[in-house]
Order: structure tokens, then C-alpha cells, then sequence
């Protein structure tokens, strides 16, 4: 790659940024200049004419700003500029008003809540925040997280509660995507990447439930069902459940309007779907096993 010449136009290409070692200044054009330190360490930088003053003014380190994205923010910079503005005081605004980790996910949550498949995921989801990251990081301005905090956030679960761990991490990791895209974070999300300087989580020991055999299943609802000591409604539930291979949280909140008599069919709406599709269910009338028509 060659270094900083007379003019050049996006002179870079992310190959060759990420190739460059000699240390030195390479220019992209525009002002857009990328370092090469003798440590190694890249950093772009962007040289500006404000308002009669010659500035210039870091973007962060290329591991955290890609070249398209240098390219951009330098863009809106020289716009502002040119309009008489001032790009170091308008982003240094911004980042002052940028919310906190917990007011972040908090609009993050609502936002998201009418696609969660039952109030019990929603609320599962900021609880996990509530209880393990918002103690530590919660008032802390969505621009200033780094990957340090979410390790420190991590290192005293990622061990010993590792599927909450991953959960945590997730969600940390959608309010921080959700906050670069409203224009209050640079760089990339510090979840990216973050399990290297995790240690390795045991692998999973978890096994399915016990599954009864496919032949063994009439005798049960014949034989079993009917001596089980659950109300008559429990076990309606559980042998529609069966002959309908239903989830249970489908069975348990099925409605009427949902069930054609006639036809013989159940339609599930797609909003009470894992898949998010309309699911329907046709079977044969029958008598129950408990007594009931089925």
C-alpha cells in the first residue's frame, strides 16, 4: 500500500488495511488518513478545515471502525463542516445525551414486545437485565461500554449459570446493536468476540425428558389416562395435547373461536406459533378416553 500521496481517492481497500505493518500515515483521500503505529496499533484519523481551523480529529482504532465505516462518519464530518458546523462539538453532544445501558434496554424492550411470543418471554428477558447487568453497568452511558464491562458483567455466571450467561450476553449484545443504530454508539458491538476472553463453558450434560414409546401410547390413554389423579380438565388437556403433537403452551391457551366443530379442525393463529404461522390441526371425532367427545 502506498503512503499518503497528492490527492489520492479512496486509495485503501480493507485488504490492505488489514495487511499494512510498515508504520506511517496512509491517506484514503479527503483527509482520511489511516496510522500505522510501531506497536502495530491502526487508527484512522481525519484531517478538517473548521470553520478556518485545521483539525484533526481521531475516529477510532480499525479494529473497532472498519474502512467503509471510516469512510462514512468522515463523510457526515466534512458535510458539517462545510456548513459552517462544528463536527467535534456536534458528536461530543451527542455522546453526552446517549442514555444509559438501562434506559437503552428499557426502550429496547418495549419496542420488541409485540414480537415475543407470551408476556412471560418479555418479561424473562429485562429480568435477566435487571438482575445481573443493570447492577454493574446499568448507569453507564450506552457509548462509554466496552468490552471490559462486559466481561465483568459475565466473568461471575459464565461458569456457573453458563445458559443464562448466553442469554445475558445476547441481550447485552441487542441494546448495544440498538444503540449504535440510533446514532449514540461508534465502532463495533463489544459482545463481538467477547468469549475469547471468556473460559471455555463445560460442555452441555442436559439430556431431552423421557419419551414414552409410539405403541405404548394407546394403552396410556386408555388404561392410565383415566386412573390419573388430576382433574378432568388436566387430562382432557393432556390427551388433546397428545393426539394433536401440540406444544403445551398452545394447548393450555387455545380458545373456541379457534376450534370448527363441524370441520373437525383447530386453526392455532400465527401469533401464538413458535414458527409465527398459522397452524392447523385436522382430526376424526371421536370419543375421549376420559368419557368426554375428543
Amino acid at each position: 500500500m502506498a503512503k499518503s500521496g497528492a490527492h489520492p481517492m479512496n486509495a485503501l481497500t480493507a485488504v490492505g488495511v488489514r495487511n499494512t505493518k510498515q508504520p506511517g500515515r496512509y491517506a484514503d483521500g479527503n483527509g482520511l488518513y489511516l496510522h500505522v503505529r510501531p506497536t502495530g496499533s491502526k487508527s484512522w484519523t481525519l484531517r478538517l478545515l473548521i470553520r478556518g481551523v485545521r483539525k484533526d480529529i481521531g475516529l477510532g482504532s480499525v479494529a473497532m471502525v472498519p474502512l467503509a465505516e471510516a469512510r462514512e462518519v468522515a463523510a457526515h464530518m466534512r458535510k458539517i463542516a462545510r456548513a459552517g458546523g462544528d463536527p467535534i462539538a456536534e458528536r461530543n453532544s451527542e455522546k453526552a445525551t446517549a442514555p444509559t445501558f438501562r434506559e437503552a434496554a428499557i426502550r429496547v424492550h418495549e419496542s420488541q414486545k409485540p414480537t415475543w411470543r407470551n408476556a412471560k418471554h418479555g418479561a424473562q428477558w429485562i429480568s435477566t437485565l435487571e438482575r445481573y447487568v443493570f447492577p454493574l453497568i446499568g448507569e453507564k452511558r450506552v457509548n462509554e461500554i466496552e468490552s471490559g464491562d462486559v466481561l465483568r458483567v459475565l466473568g461471575d455466571i459464565w461458569l456457573t449459570k453458563p445458559e443464562t450467561a448466553r442469554r445475558v450476553r445476547q441481550r447485552i449484545s441487542t441494546v448495544l446493536d440498538w444503540a449504535r443504530a440510533a446514532g449514540h454508539r461508534d465502532g463495533e458491538n463489544p459482545c463481538a468476540g467477547i468469549t475469547r476472553g471468556l473460559p471455555k463453558q463445560p460442555e452441555r450434560t442436559g439430556k431431552h425428558h423421557a419419551a414414552m414409546a409410539y405403541d405404548a401410547v394407546p394403552s396410556f390413554l386408555q388404561e392410565t389416562l383415566p386412573e390419573l389423579a388430576i382433574g378432568l380438565s388436566s387430562k382432557l388437556a393432556l390427551e388433546f395435547l397428545i393426539l394433536t403433537a401440540a406444544r403445551t403452551t398452545e394447548v393450555l391457551e387455545a380458545d373456541w373461536s379457534e376450534v370448527d366443530l363441524d370441520a373437525a379442525l383447530w386453526t392455532v393463529p400465527a401469533t401464538r406459533m413458535k414458527a409465527g404461522r398459522e397452524h392447523r390441526v385436522r382430526t376424526a371425532v371421536r370419543k375421549s378416553s376420559t368419557g368426554a367427545a375428543g
